[in-house]
């Protein structure tokens, strides 16, 4: 990407300072206070100040200099082509554990983009590995405060951090998480913990989960997610998945630490994904295990919390609207992945024992895509989806899991649009919200 484009505006809302002073889409910001910008942070912390000298390039090459006098956090109401106004940082890790490396070839360029950026971090929650980080790049996380910082962590131990991320770096990088967490910085971090089977786990998984307790309040949590293996690992670092009791072992070292932090901190710091617990087969933990479900994003209570949420919502329309519920007549399907199948069939069952006129199939989506390992709904591909479900009677709608999309777009991983689904399976096809009230409301099927 050209630097310089990095800085064009791309938008101008109505009525607002810039639209008032004659700025325009294709304008390029070059100074605010005689300070070059850098990126959005740069941009966001400048525009504060009640009076700005903003300098301008517009489009035919002629530069404005505009002096402007506002409120303290007025905004200016432009919008940036580039939402971050500069260059994405990629990924210079070799993870033995690499989802991206696992994909086939001829997917969508974007797919294969591995972004270690500790600004997308704070702006949407990636997890970053801190081995691209300048000390530059920590001052100004501690100047503008930029928080939270989600930490990729693999491991405490800096050796095995080395082979695991491919990386020499790798283990030097962890001193940085020591200026993110010194006393007074009001940083606060969550961490991550990828398992992978005789490397990381058992042992190395103690040690780092009672080395990452050091840094808390700053480290507020650390989930542990199993590894993900698709069938595309030829030429790769030997990983083997977990079975059922690995998956116990994991819980039970996880859960013995939970006690011993709660009694300590008040959290429960070390999270357990949901994987683990359908691996394993045991329940789910209660809601107040989850801290208030701060790794919800990663996997981490997001079953218990669509199984209470489902809970209250049926609880509710079951006691409010009876009598619509015993009206209805209705047949949809909906499909899911392997792992959460069993729990979206429950509760459709429990749904259909209150409605004599309601028929709910769930479908289990085998994911021959990327390999029968891989059993999360998000990584679930079109072709997948239409080719287990053609020719069955859907009834009247199908849903489909909202994290198979990514936000504001239509399509799946293999770029099958949803009107290529409704087409090929001729049915109507609805997205599920994603928590359970909304699962009560395609059920049932009730404004």
């Amino acid at each position: 990407m050209n630097k310089n484009k990095s800085h064009i505006i791309g938008a101008v809302l109505p009525d607002s300072i810039a639209d008032e002073l004659g700025i325009e889409p294709g304008d390029e910001l070059l100074e605010i206070n005689n300070e070059k910008i850098t990126d959005i942070f740069d941009y966001q912390f400048l525009v504060h100040d009640e009076h700005l000298d903003i300098l301008i390039r517009k489009a035919d090459g002629e530069e404005w200099l505009l002096d402007v006098d506002k409120d303290f956090d007025e905004d200016l109401g432009i919008e940036f082509e580039n939402g971050l106004m500069d260059d994405y940082k990629s990924c210079s890790n070799k993870c033995i554990f690499c989802f991206i490396d696992q994909m086939p070839k001829g997917m969508r360029d974007t797919l294969y983009f591995k972004d270690d950026d500790s600004r997308l971090s704070f702006l949407q929650g990636n997890y970053v590995t801190l081995t691209n980080m300048s000390d530059a790049d920590i001052d100004r996380i501690l100047k503008y405060h930029l928080s939270p910082i989600n930490v990729s962590f693999q491991t405490t131990n800096p050796e095995l951090r080395c082979k695991m991320l491919g990386n020499r770096f790798a283990g030097e990088a962890l001193k940085k998480v020591d200026r993110l967490c010194e006393r007074d910085s009001g940083i606060e971090l969550n961490g991550q913990i990828v398992l992978c089977k005789g490397v990381n786990d058992g042992k190395e998984l103690e040690r780092s989960i009672s080395d990452l307790s050091k840094y808390i309040p700053n480290l507020q949590s650390v989930s542990v997610v199993p590894v993900g293996l698709s069938k595309y690992r030829d030429g790769l670092y030997p990983l083997e998945p977990f079975n059922s009791e690995d998956a116990k072992e994991v819980i039970d070292l996880i859960e013995s630490w939970q006690k011993k932090i709660y009694d300590e901190h008040g959290i429960h710091f070390i999270h357990a994904s949901d994987e683990w617990y359908f691996l394993a087969g045991r329940p789910f933990p209660e809601a107040e295990r989850y801290d208030g479900y701060i790794q919800l994003e990663n996997g981490v209570g997001m079953m218990r919390l669509l199984i209470n949420e489902f809970d209250e919502g049926f609880d509710e329309i079951l006691s409010e609207r009876k009598d619509d519920i015993d009206k209805i007549n209705r047949h949809i399907s909906v499909a899911t992945g392997r792992l959460v199948y069993p729990c979206i069939k429950a509760m459709a069952d429990k749904a259909m024992s209150v409605c004599t006129g309601l028929k709910i199939d769930v479908y289990e989506i085998i994911n021959e895509f990327f390999g029968e390992k891989i059993t999360v709904s998000g990584l679930l591909t079109g072709q997948d989806i239409i080719g287990q479900l053609k020719g069955k009677d859907l009834g009247d709608e199908l849903f489909l899991p909202v994290n198979l999309l990514r936000s504001g777009e239509d399509y799946l991983l293999d770029d099958v649009r949803i009107c290529d689904i409704e087409r090929e399976l001729n049915i109507k096809v609805g997205i599920s919200s994603g928590d359970g009230y909304g699962l009560v409301s395609d059920f049932f099927g009730l404004d």
